[in-house]
């Protein structure tokens, strides 16, 4: 077996170092005065001990606001069943706070509104709450609609309470940057990019020093690691190279008594999070993902909600669509519908429907502006200042009220609400042109139907890299859920209306 200098040395450090402190006492009882005492730099790790305290406080100012949304649900339930329950509303909130507590919803997670897992517990917490009526004022068992009513109040009363308060706390750490985690990045530069770019939207972590592995020995360099983060302040330590990384046991024993935390990201492999489970085998850590594919029952369930969201929403923006059809037809010569061939579902092309917003001839004039694209690697076709953009059209897409039209395309079954955008015919064939430097991932996309809006709308819009559309597209397809859909849904609403990196 060969011998690991790395680690000889620092073997050899050890036994060197309390050899001489054994010699020295020996030489007198006295000496273990002498001997130089080692920092406990925990107690002095201010930082840790402000954000400690600060989640502290955002637990506290969760569980207070849950326990009013409760007690709002209850109280309207009541009034809807005709019933007056209010000597056992203290036990009822409880009851249901303690589930959720127990459930995790008070931790440090940022997905405090997981919405699936949410309804699950409030469920359990019901199913609690029955079965104590019964036993202690069976009168209440007859009045079992004032329980459901109050199942759906308090989903979603909390569900909205905490996506609220989740858009609030976004908003503050934008406008304070104590409020954000200082953290330090440690990983070769392609990953400490990748790692930047993932924790930019939920605005959580400052990231206040990078130390790129190309360019740092961290194996001699191991001690000024840690006084770079102890100067910094620093609360965690995110390794984006863990395969860079020899003997990792000892840098993360040195930051452990340092009070630092380490965090682990793999950058390099993209795995789904939905139902993912940490399993100990004997004394090794495994992650467990339980598959939960966009197949079989699953896109017929999909298929459901986007057929009664739509039919919902254009119901309900009926009269909005009338006076945009005004003014377009006002505005410019020309049809008030754009209809452009693009590919979807298993490469098969359909025409997408959207209000127009350029000029008659826009087609033959990009070929003229071909030179000015944006996009980074050609595959799309976007200018911030497009010449061929009417002025009413200009308006539409900041708000992207021009893509209301492809509803129709929704109910045609040719696109969904929620999936990657479709791509133009002129900007797959280049992608099939360049299919050599084309991930052959990126041909997951056209296993899905399409979307209206994605997760690239909601976390990447201001982005014209094409490398980082197809990732969240990517994103999208590995954690796909109805409860992703329906968050990605109402993100959009606050992109839309903050016009976020519209064009």
């Amino acid at each position: 077996m060969l011998e690991d200098p790395i680690q000889n040395s620092i073997q050899s450090d050890v036994v060197d170092r309390w050899r001489d402190r054994l010699t020295d006492l020996r030489k007198s009882p006295n000496a273990i005065e002498s001997l130089p005492q080692v920092e406990d730099i925990r107690a002095t790790n201010l930082s840790v001990r402000w954000w400690t305290l600060l989640n502290g406080l955002q637990s506290i100012v969760l569980i207070v606001l849950d326990t009013l949304m409760l007690f709002a649900a209850w109280t309207v339930a009541n009034r809807i069943a005709g019933i007056h329950i209010s000597g056992s509303i203290v036990p009822i909130l409880a009851i249901i706070v303690g589930t959720l507590a127990a459930s995790g919803f008070y931790g440090t997670d940022e997905k405090l509104h997981r919405f699936a897992k949410l309804f699950k517990s409030l469920t359990l917490a019901q199913v609690v709450v029955l079965i104590a009526a019964f036993f202690n004022r069976p009168g209440l068992w007859e009045f079992h609609s004032v329980f459901l009513i109050a199942l759906l109040l308090n989903f979603f009363f909390i569900s909205g309470a905490r996506f609220l308060f989740d858009l609030f706390t976004i908003q503050i750490r934008q406008h304070q940057p104590i409020f954000q985690q200082p953290i330090l990045l440690l990983g070769d530069r392609s990953d400490i990019d990748r790692v930047k770019k993932l924790l930019k939207r939920s605005q959580k972590f400052r990231v206040d020093s990078v130390i790129d592995l190309s360019v740092w020995d961290l194996q001699s360099q191991l001690d000024r690691l840690l006084d770079r983060v102890r100067s910094a302040n620093i609360t965690e330590v995110f390794v984006c190279s863990p395969q860079a990384i020899d003997h990792q046991i000892i840098l993360f024993w040195k930051l452990k008594a340092a009070g630092i935390h380490l965090r682990i990201v793999p950058t390099e492999l993209q795995l789904p999070q939905r139902s993912a489970e940490t399993k100990m085998i004997e004394e090794i850590s495994t992650v467990r993902f339980k598959s939960l594919p966009m197949f079989g029952i699953y896109f017929r369930l999909k298929r459901l909600f986007d057929l009664i969201a739509s039919v919902l929403i254009l119901i309900i923006i009926s009269p909005m669509l009338v006076v945009i059809m005004i003014l377009i037809k006002q505005s410019s010569p020309g049809p008030i519908f754009y209809r452009q061939s693009r590919v979807g579902l298993k490469g098969r092309q359909f025409q997408i429907w959207k209000f127009r917003t350029m000029v008659e001839n826009a087609n033959e004039l990009q070929e003229k502006l071909e030179a000015q694209n944006e996009v980074k690697g050609g595959v799309l076709f976007k200018i911030k200042e497009d010449p061929r953009i009417t002025k009413i059209g200009r308006f539409l897409r900041h708000y992207s009220l021009d893509e209301l039209p492809q509803l129709i395309n929704v109910l045609q079954g040719q696109m969904s609400l929620v999936g990657p955008r479709p791509l133009a015919i002129r900007d797959y064939e280049l992608s099939i042109k360049n299919i050599e430097h084309f991930a052959q991932d990126r041909f997951l996309r056209y296993e899905v139907l399409p979307g209206i809006t994605g997760m690239w709308q909601v976390k990447g819009r201001a982005s014209i890299d094409s490398e980082e559309i197809f990732y969240w597209d990517m994103v999208y397809i590995l954690q796909w859920s109805l409860t992703l859909d329906a968050k990605i849904l109402l993100e959009t609403i606050k992109v839309v209306l903050c016009r976020e990196g519209s064009y």
